[in-house]
């Protein structure tokens, strides 16, 4: 790896982002109709690559059967509104017309709640009824205290996400949770992250994981850059998990770790880069939270912007583009990659000649960097 001199007492490597490359098409295309955009974690099978981040401005009950019924994954934050308030929709659109200035304080005066177990028990119950897969996330700071109620209510998959999550974390004020024992002893298929190197990807996924969330500080609501100086541009952190994905199915005889996108991935195009630079899914905040049916009513926000000592995010206004099936299957009334991202995806692999998303991680990518207009 070619390093670039910082000064004369430290180097660093050269890293990219979705806008510095480009899919370059090979020889041959396809019917777009023809192309498969399914995939499969353990034992559950989606028809579409994309996964809810779980946020309240993403993510409700309601919202989270609709994704599950159009062929995604949703996840329901077990930490958000829904688990602390039995009818938290007053408050959605209180957050939606806060005043800028105010709106950190606020949300942290909500968000202080305690969370209720059985609100938790009777969200994941209502998703499970609904005949969708059920996936919950908690943070790692919660997952000792609520996973056994999350297990109890029936959840398929348990995502555990944090702005960064490691293997090896050190406490010396209390026992810290240990995944290998944790996902060890569970009984259903757990999904962990944000790591964005290849030796963190590689731990993690010797804790037995199903799949390795990819990234931190890059999402539309994030200001981790700014209030710690973290940032892992998206393209070079997937192509190097999906090394450690790689090296670990030969290490471990053949186990297969997904590698998801989870940042940074806002349009169509982005979409399609993650999987061409090796992901397998992507977890989609802001493109989801624009449909004109997302419980954020145009605005959007992730668990950091209401952090109570250091925030590290906040509410952004992201607008209403369509409905949630258009945003995902269209028609497109706009050509700015934010609804019908699926058919863009299925176009690109098309286009580029390959017929499923294992096939189309093998597309040539040149580096190609360019200002969004």
């Amino acid at each position: 790896m070619s390093e670039i001199e910082i000064g004369r007492g430290k180097r660093g490597r050269r890293a990219y982002s979705f806008d510095d490359i480009a899919i370059v098409p090979s020889r041959r295309t396809r019917d777009p109709q023809e192309v498969s955009t399914g995939w499969q974690i353990d034992a559950y099978h989606f028809d579409i690559p994309v996964i809810a981040a779980p946020m309240d401005s993403v993510m409700s009950p309601e919202t989270a059967i609709a994704l599950g019924q159009h062929g995604g994954l949703p996840v329901l934050d077990l930490e958000g509104l829904w688990t602390r308030y039995e009818d938290p929709r007053p408050l959605l659109a209180e957050i939606a017309t806060l005043d800028p200035a105010l709106a950190t304080q606020r949300m942290q005066e909500i968000y202080r709640a305690d969370i209720q177990p059985e609100l938790v028990t009777e969200r994941l119950r209502a998703i499970r009824e609904a005949g969708v897969t059920v996936a919950g996330a908690l943070t790692p700071q919660r997952t000792q205290q609520l996973w056994k109620t999350v297990v109890d209510a029936g959840v398929d998959l348990f995502v555990i996400r944090g702005t960064t999550v490691s293997a090896e974390h050190v406490s010396g004020r209390a026992e810290p949770l240990n995944l290998k024992r944790f996902i060890y002893e569970l009984d259903v298929p757990v999904v962990v992250g944000g790591a964005a190197s290849y030796s963190a990807a590689l731990h993690l996924m010797r804790t037995g994981a199903a799949g390795v969330l990819v990234g931190f500080g890059g999402g539309a609501a994030h200001t981790t850059r700014v209030t710690l100086g973290i940032h892992a541009p998206m393209a070079s952190a997937i192509a190097d998990v999906a090394a450690a994905r790689r090296d670990y199915l030969d290490e471990s005889g053949g186990r297969y770790v997904h590698v998801i996108a989870d940042g940074g991935v806002g349009t169509s195009g982005d979409i399609v880069k993650a999987v061409a630079c090796g992901a397998d899914a992507v977890m989609l905040g802001a493109a989801l939270a624009r449909a004109t049916d997302a419980p954020g009513r145009g605005f959007h926000w992730g668990p950091e912007a209401h952090h109570p000592e250091l925030p590290r995010g906040h509410r952004v206004e992201v607008g209403g583009v369509a409905p949630l099936e258009e945003v995902l299957f269209g028609p497109s009334r706009v050509a700015d990659g934010t609804t019908n991202v699926v058919g863009a995806l299925r176009r690109a692999m098309a286009t580029s000649g390959y017929t499923d998303l294992k096939e189309f991680q093998r597309v040539e990518v040149v580096v190609a960097p360019y200002q969004r207009s």
